[in-house]
């Protein structure tokens, strides 16, 4: 049996996972056209990115999932505590990428190349970080958490409303979703 915690999480990361690709997808297929992105779909992703996974997602493994497989097991600390500290650095990362982003909109093409290096550093850094969640830290919960851990996390997990997931979103989320998708191109498309 699949908890549901485990199948949100997973399903969070491949949306999160998607957002992140097609902003590689959208910056090379305007560096191969030798065009500017539409820095306003750059900008809602990368608002999305720091509005849902940073403020719900990772806030939620690091207070809940993290301490309870703490508490449980000696094993994974220090995969804990590298998670950890990249969930505490994402927030700064996500802000200097939107800097980039600024820097390259209002500066033009002799920052390009810094954004869309930093860009891809993102996307790689996030990608890994969520492989090892997924490679480590989700087999060490279903080997040592408790039927209780299960239903505390799996009540916690279940009330994120990720519109990339199809969920019913806050309305909020549900106008940001929208607008990202009439932003990207059809080829790329989130939706």
């Amino acid at each position: 049996m699949e908890h549901a915690a485990l199948r949100v999480i997973r399903d969070e990361h491949a949306s999160l996972a998607a957002m992140l690709r097609t902003v590689s997808l959208l910056l090379a297929q305007h560096r191969r056209d030798g065009t500017a992105p539409d820095f306003r779909a750059l900008r809602a992703m990368l608002f999305y990115i720091t509005e849902f996974p940073e403020r719900l997602h990772h806030a939620k493994e690091s207070t809940l999932l993290f301490p309870l497989l703490r508490a449980r097991s000696a094993q994974g600390h220090r995969v804990l505590d590298r998670l950890d500290r990249e969930h505490g650095e994402g927030e700064r990362a996500t802000r200097e990428l939107e800097h980039a982003l600024i820097a390259f909109e209002m500066m033009g093409t002799p920052r390009r190349d810094a954004f869309e290096q930093a860009a891809q550093a993102y996307v790689d850094f996030y990608l890994a970080h969520m492989r090892l969640e997924e490679q480590e830290v989700l087999p060490l919960a279903q080997q040592v958490l408790t039927a209780g851990d299960w239903a505390l996390l799996d009540a916690a997990f279940s009330s994120n409303d990720d519109p990339l997931l199809g969920h019913a979103p806050a309305a909020e989320y549900a106008a940001l979703f929208s607008h990202i998708v009439r932003l990207v191109p059809a080829p790329l498309g989130l939706g």
